[in-house]
């Protein structure tokens, strides 16, 4: 996978598609279908994440200017983000 590619990226999200925040993570509805696609990040990300204005990285840094998320969960991260692109879910920039 292509994780410091990935991370370079913005996304937006797919037309008829809408994000909400849960505890768990992200809920995302496609009415294409209709179906639901769920990402289990925390807080990692948040549905203002998907106006595309910033890259994963430039995301990550306003949120966590420490670097306490691991390698692991950017990787699951870009993971997660690739697979709902491959679905249609979300569009990358």
């Amino acid at each position: 996978m292509r994780v410091e590619h990935t991370m370079n990226h913005k996304y937006i999200l797919a037309s008829g598609t809408q994000v909400r925040e849960e505890d768990f993570g992200l809920l995302f509805y496609s009415m294409r279908g209709p179906r639901l696609h769920f990402i289990s990040l925390g807080n990692m990300l948040g549905s203002q994440f998907f106006i595309g204005k910033l890259t994963i990285e430039q995301w990550l840094a306003e949120r966590d200017p420490d670097h306490t998320i691991t390698s692991e969960q950017r990787s699951g991260l870009t993971k997660a983000l690739s697979q709902l692109r491959d679905k249609g879910v979300i569009i990358e920039r």
